[in-house]
C-alpha cells in the first residue's frame, strides 16, 4: 500500500497500454498528460517510505507527511479536468425517469415512498461508475465463450421470463403495461432514451446502472431508519415522512423490483453477483453493530480493529461498486482481465470513497454535507478517523467500549480525534486505495471513459459532502 513518486500508472502505465490501441491523437494525447500530471501533483506531498504488511503500518507509511489538500487542482494553463458526467450525460439523462418505470405500483402510498428518493437530485455516484466501466471496457479484448451469454442479456431487458398472470405483478409505470402512455412513461419519451443509447454501452448495461441505483437506494432507505436520520439530500428522510414502517417496506419493494430487473438481464454470474450485494449490505449492517470483532466492553487498540472495520467498510459501500463494475464487464464479454480490473477498480474506488465520507463527518458542517454532521460518533460507531487516533491516544478504547454512549462521550471523543492525525491518515489512506484504483485500470486502451474512471477517484478525494 505503499505511494511512491512516478508510480508505473504514471509512467509505464499508459506505454504499457498501447499496444491494445490504435495511435492517439494529439489532443488525446495531451489530455492524458494533464491527467497524470493532476495525479503527481496529487501525490508528490507524500514521501516514499518503506512497506510494511498491515492495512495499520501501511496508512501510517503513506502518512510521513501531513498534507493541507489531498489533491492539487490542475495549475493554470493545464486543460480543463475532465467531466466524468459529460462523458455518459445521455445515458445519465434518462436515468432518474427509467428508474422511476421500474418502481411504480397500483399502490398509491406505496408508488410514493417507493419513488421519494427519485424526486430529488442525489449523486447517481454508482450509475455513472458503471456506465463509466461499460464504455471503458467496450475496448478491450473479449471473451468468445461469452459472447451467447451477452447477447441475451441485451435481448429482452423488459420482458418477462414468467407469463405475467403468474407474476401478478402490476406496475402501471412499466413500459409494457397497458398504462404505457401515462405521463410517467411517454412513449416518445421511452424512443428518445433509446435512440440515446451510445453502440458501446449495452441495453444491459444501462440497466445494471438502474439496478444498481435502486439496490442502493433501497440501502439509504433501511439505513435511514436504523439510524434515526431526519434529513436525506437535503430533505426531510424517508422515514420522517411515511414513519419507519412504511420506508422499511418501500425498501423491500425497491429490492424486489431490482431483483425482477436482474433476473430478466438473463446472465447467471451477474444475477450472483449482484444478489450477494444484498446479502453484504446485511452481513456489513450486522458486523457495523460492534466497533470490533469480539464487542469489548474496554478493548485495547489492536490491528484487527482496523481490519475489522475495513471489512465492514467492504460490504457496506465497496462490495457494491465493484461487484457493478464487474458485471459492467462481463456483460459486455470482456476477458477474464479485464473483468478482475473492473472488479479491483470498483472495490479500491469504494474504499476509498467511504474513507472520504468518514473524514468529512468530522470536518464539515450538516449544511455541506446535506445530512446531519457528526452523526457516525452518535450511533456509537467508531470509523477510521478515530481508530487511527485511539492508536495513540489510549483513552479512547473506554468510549469505543461503550460505544460513546456516556455522558460527554461523543464531545469528548471528537476533541481527542481532532488533536490527533487521524484524519490525515485517513486522508492519506483514502489517496492509497484511490491510487490502487487507478493502477488496476491501466492496461484499459486510452478513451475518454478511462480518463473519466481515473478523474472519479480524483474526485473521490476532492469531495465536500
Amino acid at each position: 500500500m505503499q505511494l511512491r513518486a512516478g508510480a508505473r500508472v504514471l509512467r509505464g502505465g499508459r506505454s504499457a497500454a498501447r499496444s491494445w490501441r490504435a495511435p492517439a491523437c494529439s489532443e488525446c494525447l495531451l489530455r492524458g498528460k494533464a491527467l497524470d500530471d493532476r495525479i503527481r501533483q496529487s501525490r508528490a506531498s507524500y514521501h516514499s517510505t518503506r512497506s510494511r504488511s498491515s492495512a495499520w503500518a501501511a496508512a501510517v507509511s503513506v502518512a510521513g507527511n501531513i498534507v493541507s489538500n489531498a489533491i492539487t487542482r490542475a495549475t493554470k494553463g493545464d486543460l480543463p479536468t475532465v467531466d466524468p458526467l459529460r462523458i455518459v450525460a445521455k445515458e445519465m439523462k434518462f436515468l432518474t425517469g427509467n428508474i422511476r418505470k421500474l418502481l411504480g405500483s397500483g399502490h398509491p402510498s406505496l408508488d410514493r415512498a417507493a419513488k421519494y428518493y427519485t424526486q430529488s437530485e442525489g449523486k447517481h455516484v454508482r450509475p455513472l461508475i458503471v456506465l463509466l466501466m461499460s464504455r471503458a471496457t467496450s475496448l478491450c479484448p473479449k471473451a468468445p465463450q461469452r459472447q451467447e451469454a451477452t447477447a441475451k442479456a441485451s435481448a429482452g431487458i423488459d420482458n418477462s421470463i414468467s407469463p405475467l398472470s403468474i407474476l401478478a405483478d402490476t406496475n402501471p409505470s412499466s413500459p409494457l403495461s397497458s398504462a404505457s402512455l401515462s405521463p410517467l412513461t411517454d412513449a416518445s419519451e421511452q424512443d428518445a432514451a433509446t435512440a440515446s443509447s451510445d453502440i458501446d454501452i449495452l441495453p444491459s448495461q444501462r440497466r445494471l446502472a438502474e439496478i444498481t441505483e435502486l439496490i442502493h437506494t433501497a440501502s439509504l432507505l433501511h439505513d435511514d431508519v436504523i439510524d434515526h436520520s431526519i434529513s436525506r439530500r437535503g430533505a426531510p428522510s424517508a422515514n420522517l415522512e411515511f414513519g419507519n414502517k412504511m420506508a422499511v417496506l418501500a425498501g423491500d419493494f425497491l429490492l424486489g423490483r431490482a431483483s425482477v430487473a436482474l433476473a430478466r438481464l438473463r446472465h447467471a454470474e451477474v444475477i450472483e453477483l449482484l444478489a450477494t450485494v444484498i446479502a453484504n449490505l446485511v452481513e456489513g449492517e450486522f458486523m457495523q453493530l460492534k466497533n470490533t470483532a469480539r464487542d469489548e466492553a474496554n478493548p485495547v487498540w489492536s490491528e484487527e480493529a482496523l481490519s475489522y472495520y475495513l471489512q465492514k467498510t467492504y460490504l457496506k459501500t465497496a462490495s457494491l461498486i465493484s461487484k457493478s463494475c464487474r458485471a459492467a464487464a462481463l456483460l459486455g464479454g470482456a476477458d477474464a482481465a479485464t473483468v478482475d480490473a473492473a472488479y479491483a477498480y470498483g472495490k479500491n474506488l469504494g474504499l476509498a470513497f467511504q474513507l472520504v465520507d468518514d473524514m468529512l463527518d468530522y470536518t464539515r458542517s450538516e449544511k455541506e454535507l446535506g445530512k446531519p454532521a457528526g452523526a457516525d460518533l452518535e450511533l456509537g460507531l467508531a470509523t477510521a478517523p478515530l481508530l487511527f487516533a485511539w492508536k495513540t491516544i489510549p483513552e479512547l478504547g473506554a468510549l469505543v467500549g461503550r460505544k460513546f454512549e456516556g455522558e460527554g462521550d461523543v464531545e469528548r471523543a471528537r476533541f481527542l480525534v481532532m488533536q490527533s492525525d487521524g484524519i490525515e491518515q485517513t486522508r492519506a489512506l483514502a489517496q492509497d486505495y484511490a491510487q490502487k484504483a487507478i493502477d488496476a485500470i491501466t492496461p484499459f486502451p486510452d478513451s475518454d471513459a478511462k480518463d473519466g474512471l481515473i478523474e472519479m477517484a480524483v474526485k473521490t478525494l476532492q469531495r465536500r459532502k
